[in-house]
């Protein structure tokens, strides 16, 4: 009886998992992507973005650590 149970455990379970890959790819389907020229201009707004904060950050805890100096 317990033997029976597993086995339809197993198939529930090997069954839901088919439906999920399903859907999955189904909604890659649904999914825009991006061309090729799209990926290099947002890649590049990125990039330019993450390099102006650092060194806006680099210049305040330069700036921070001169003050820091200054009073001790």
């Amino acid at each position: 009886m317990a033997a029976k149970k597993v086995a339809q455990q197993d198939v529930g379970a090997l069954e839901r998992a088919k439906r999920f890959l399903r859907n999955v790819w189904a909604e890659l389907k649904k999914v825009h992507w991006l061309d090729k020229t799209q990926l290099i201009k947002y890649t590049g707004v990125v990039l330019t973005a993450v390099v102006i904060i650092a060194v806006l950050l680099w210049v305040i805890d330069s700036g921070l650590g001169f003050l820091i100096q200054l009073i001790f």
